[in-house]
C-alpha cells in the first residue's frame, strides 16, 4: 500500500474545492455518479471477497457479500429511487403574522467531504457515506484504514477507475496521514471508530470549526425477558455476536438474563455455536480477529475476567488446538465477570459475550442507565407493555426488538449513536440531510404588513403591533 505523503493532502482538497466550485454536481452528475459507483461494486464484488479475506486472515464470503456488498448495493438502489424528491425545495409553513409571504427548504451540497473509514467493515464504512455525500451533490476524499491494506489498495483502484481524483479522492497510509486528514478544514468530516480515537478526531475538526459525524461504538447490551423463547433469542443473539467474530460495533456487547434462565441461555448458545461451526479451524464460516494485537486483546480481557473469578465457556465444538497464528478466537460466553474488569468496562470487539443475571426487569434498566448510552440495544419480550417499557425508559442510538443488528439494514431509520457512542445520522434520506445544507429561504410577497412598522412609529403601528401581540 502506498501511501500518500501529508504534504499532499492540502493541494488535494484545494482540487477538490475548486473543482466543485466550478460545477456543482446535479441530478443527472449524482445519478450517473452512484450508477457508475454500483457497477463498480458489483463488478469488483469477487474482489472485494478477495481483498477483505486476505486482510482478515480468514473471512466468511458470505458475511463480506452480506455485510460490504450487499448493503452497499442496496443504499444505492434506495437512494436513486428517491433522489429526485429529496432534492426538491420543501415547502413549509409560514407564520400568518407574515401572509402572504412563503417558506421554502433548499437543499444544497455543502462542498468536500472527508471520510475516514475503520477495518472491522471496509468497504461497507467507506462507500456507505460516500453514497450520502454523494447524493447531496459533494465531492470526497476517503481515508480507509491502513489495518486493511489490500482493501484499501482496491478502494483506491476501483473508485480511480470511475472518479476523477478532484471529485473523488482515495488516501492511503498510516496514523500520521489520518491525523494530518482529520485536521484538513472539510466542509463535513465523517468519522467511523472508537470513542478514543473519536475524541481526536472531533478536536482535530474543532479547530477548523468542521462539523463532524461520528459512529462510534460502546457496549451495547441485550435485555431477554424472563419468558421469552429462549432458543429464539440465543439462535439471534448468536447471529448477532458473532458475525464477523463479534468485530461489529453493534454486536451484543453483553446480556441481561432473568437469573432462572441463565443456564438455559447458555446451553441453547452452545448448541448454536456447535451447529453453525463443528470445526473452527476448518469452518469457512467463522471469521478471524484482524491482527495480532486485537487478538492479543481479547485473550488478555478473558484471562483477566477469569482471574477474578469469571466462569470462562469457550464453544470449541471439535475441541482442536487452535493455532495463535491463525487468529481464530472461540465464541466465549462469560458468568460472573467482576464489574471492574476491562471486559465489562471496555467495548469488546470480539466473541466474547458476558452474560449478567437480573431479577427484575427494572433492575436491567437501571444496569442499562447507569453506564454510556450505548450505540444500539436489543430487547427480546412478547410483552408490548414491557417493550415500551424498556423503550421509553432507555436511550441508545438504535434498537432491534426480539434481533440484533437488523435495524441498521432498514435504510428508511437514521442509524447513528448517542454522547459516548457518536453523534449524527446517515443511511438513507437521512444522511442525505447530514452532508446538505438545508437553506431556509423566506419570499415575501408584493404586499406586506410590516412595510407599515417603520419609524417614525405612529398611531397604525400601535395597532398593527396590538393585533400581533393580542
Amino acid at each position: 500500500m502506498d501511501g500518500t505523503t501529508p504534504d499532499l493532502l492540502t493541494p488535494m482538497l484545494q482540487r477538490q474545492r475548486l473543482a466543485h466550485a466550478q460545477r456543482t454536481p446535479d441530478y443527472a452528475q449524482r445519478m450517473d455518479d452512484l450508477k457508475r459507483l454500483r457497477a463498480a461494486v458489483k463488478k469488483h464484488a469477487e474482489d472485494i471477497v478477495t481483498a477483505i479475506a486476505a486482510d482478515f486472515g480468514r473471512r466468511s464470503r458470505h458475511e463480506t457479500l452480506i455485510s460490504d456488498v450487499m448493503t452497499v448495493l442496496h443504499d444505492i438502489d434506495y437512494t436513486t429511487r428517491r433522489l429526485k424528491r429529496w432534492m426538491k425545495p420543501s415547502r413549509v409553513s409560514t407564520d400568518p403574522q407574515f401572509w402572504p409571504a412563503r417558506s421554502r427548504v433548499r437543499y444544497q451540497p455543502v462542498g468536500v467531504v472527508g471520510i475516514i473509514a475503520p477495518w472491522n467493515y471496509p468497504v461497507n464504512l467507506a462507500l456507505m457515506p460516500l453514497v450520502a455525500a454523494l447524493a447531496a451533490g459533494n465531492h470526497a476524499m476517503i481515508k480507509p484504514s491502513e489495518l486493511t491494506p489490500q482493501t484499501s489498495d482496491l478502494l483506491k483502484t476501483m473508485l480511480g477507475e470511475i472518479f476523477p481524483e478532484d471529485r473523488v479522492a482515495v488516501v492511503l497510509g498510516g496514523p500520521e496521514v489520518a491525523a494530518e486528514f482529520s485536521a484538513l478544514p472539510f466542509d463535513h468530516l465523517f468519522f467511523t471508530g472508537s470513542t478514543t480515537v473519536g475524541r481526536i478526531v472531533m478536536q482535530a475538526a474543532a479547530r477548523n470549526l468542521t462539523p463532524v459525524t461520528l459512529e462510534l461504538g460502546g457496549k451495547s447490551p441485550a435485555i431477554v425477558a424472563h419468558d421469552y423463547p429462549i432458543a429464539t433469542a440465543a439462535a439471534r443473539l448468536a447471529s448477532g455476536k458473532f458475525l464477523n467474530a463479534g468485530q461489529t460495533c453493534i454486536a451484543p456487547d453483553y446480556v441481561l438474563c432473568h437469573s432462572s434462565r441463565v443456564d438455559e441461555l447458555v446451553a441453547a448458545l452452545e448448541r448454536e455455536v456447535r451447529a453453525r461451526y463443528p470445526s473452527l479451524s476448518q469452518t469457512p464460516d467463522y471469521t478471524s480477529v484482524a491482527n495480532d494485537r486485537h487478538y492479543a486483546r481479547l485473550g488478555a480481557l478473558v484471562a483477566e475476567a477469569e482471574a477474578g473469578g469469571a466462569r470462562v465457556i469457550a464453544i470449541n465444538p471439535g475441541g482442536e488446538m487452535l493455532d495463535p497464528a491463525s487468529r481464530i478466537f472461540p465464541p466465549t460466553l462469560l458468568l460472573g465477570a467482576p464489574a471492574d474488569s476491562r471486559v465489562m468496562r471496555e467495548e469488546i470487539f470480539g466473541p466474547i459475550l458476558p452474560i449478567l443475571p437480573y431479577e427484575h426487569l427494572d433492575e436491567a434498566i437501571a444496569y442499562v442507565n447507569a453506564h454510556d448510552r450505548p450505540l444500539a440495544l436489543y430487547h427480546f419480550d412478547l410483552d408490548s407493555a414491557r417493550v415500551e417499557q424498556v423503550l421509553d425508559r432507555t436511550i441508545a442510538g438504535g434498537v432491534s426488538i426480539n434481533d440484533c443488528v437488523l435495524h441498521i439494514a432498514q435504510p428508511a431509520l437514521p442509524f447513528g449513536g448517542i454522547g459516548p457512542s457518536g453523534m449524527g445520522h446517515y443511511h438513507g434520506h437521512h444522511g442525505f440531510l447530514t452532508f446538505s445544507k438545508q437553506k431556509p429561504v423566506f419570499y415575501q410577497a408584493r404586499w406586506s404588513s410590516f412595510s407599515l412598522l417603520k419609524p417614525p412609529y405612529k398611531k397604525l403601528a400601535d395597532t398593527v403591533i396590538g393585533f400581533l401581540t393580542r
